[in-house]
């Protein structure tokens, strides 16, 4: 008899390209169980104000190519406090759901565990474009995010080699720059700008100017929007006037924003958030909970969302007081491991990025 006879799914923070394809294959695979499922509309926000919803298996038919979310996104600070936690559990005690599968991407984490700790188990699966989930490989809609970027990016490479100018294209990612990074490699940018390597700027300025010299017409710069100047301002468009004022390059810049949240999710994203959807809902019939879907060295499997956490904060230096006590030393080594890969493998993208704009 399995543990748990009803679920509810939950998307919230920032939407990605494959969140529906998830929701999809948790709805299907856990009906097919026979557990019965319900989706919550707008996120924790919607958990507090009891919007539920039954679902079928129709209920999820022909969103698996649609992007954004069907169940809609928000976010909610008065989840945060006490009081907004425990009128999520009423909720949830209200329509019998014994357990929660959340998408979405550390900030979800973070009120899943909430949940969990007062007594409503919890899955998450990890959609975010940003890829910035540090115990995963990969998260769902980065491989999308990545092509409306590449592909809008090759659009301003046409109109830059027939004017003979430089744009400088700002991306999202927060305090990641896995989209810049990849997308600065994959379109042939002459740099790449993220806040997870200092960036010499004048480097960088004299090898344009020699670049400039030697006949090259037309140049990209792809920036992350959490690089920031000392001041605050974004560094991108400061960035960009500096080029043209230094170069004599007539320079543009570009704000993609969220244009790359939407659109349909490549089969990349479909296949993997199916294949994530489905084994959250094995794990919670074998009754585990608490923890995250992850995809590691190409193969789908499962991490305690607690240490998953963590481990996101030790790389992102974001460590608080208190944070490793519950971990054993073996553990933090691991973690610490992790944290010194995730900045090998961006450093090798960096690299090849730089020996590969002549």
């Amino acid at each position: 008899m399995a543990k748990f006879r009803k679920i509810g799914i939950l998307t919230s923070g920032g939407d990605a390209p494959g969140m529906n394809a998830a929701i999809r294959a948790v709805a299907r695979k856990a009906l097919d169980e026979g557990v019965e499922v319900v989706g919550i509309l707008g996120g924790y926000s919607g958990l507090i104000k009891d919007n539920v919803i039954p679902f079928t298996p129709r209920t999820v038919s022909n969103i698996i190519s649609r992007g954004g979310t069907v169940l809609y996104s928000d976010r909610c600070p008065e989840f945060k406090s006490e009081e907004g936690m425990q009128k999520a559990i009423d909720t949830c005690r209200r329509h019998q759901i014994d357990a929660i599968v959340a998408l979405g991407g550390d900030g979800t984490f973070r009120g899943a565990t909430d949940l969990t700790n007062r007594g409503i188990p919890t899955i998450g699966i990890p959609c975010t474009i940003d890829n910035d989930i540090t115990a995963t490989d990969y998260t769902i809609g980065f491989d999308s995010a990545m092509n409306t970027t590449m592909h809008m990016i090759d659009c301003l490479r046409d109109t830059c080699e027939s004017h003979k100018r430089c744009n400088v294209v700002e991306v999202m990612g927060r305090d990641c720059g896995q989209i810049a990074l990849f997308t600065a490699l994959a379109s042939g940018a002459v740099a790449a700008v993220i806040p997870e390597v200092p960036f010499d700027e004048k480097e960088f300025l004299t090898r344009m100017n020699t670049l400039v010299s030697a006949g090259k017409r037309s140049f990209l710069v792809i920036v992350s929007e959490g690089v920031l100047t000392e001041n605050g301002q974004k560094y991108g468009e400061v960035l960009a006037k500096k080029i043209d004022a230094e170069t004599g390059v007539e320079t543009k810049f570009a704000r993609l924003a969220h244009v790359v949240r939407g659109g349909s999710p490549t089969l990349r994203d479909r296949f993997t958030a199916t294949e994530m959807g489905v084994r959250a809902v094995e794990l919670l019939m074998q009754g585990k909970s608490n923890i995250v879907i992850c995809e590691i060295d190409g193969k789908i499997t499962e991490l305690d969302i607690n240490y998953a956490l963590i481990a996101d904060r030790m790389y992102k230096n974001k460590l608080k007081p208190g944070d490793l006590d519950a971990f054993s030393a073996q553990e933090i080594a691991d973690m610490k491991a992790l944290a010194a890969q995730r900045a090998e493998e961006m450093s090798t993208v960096y690299k090849m990025v730089a020996e590969t704009s002549k």
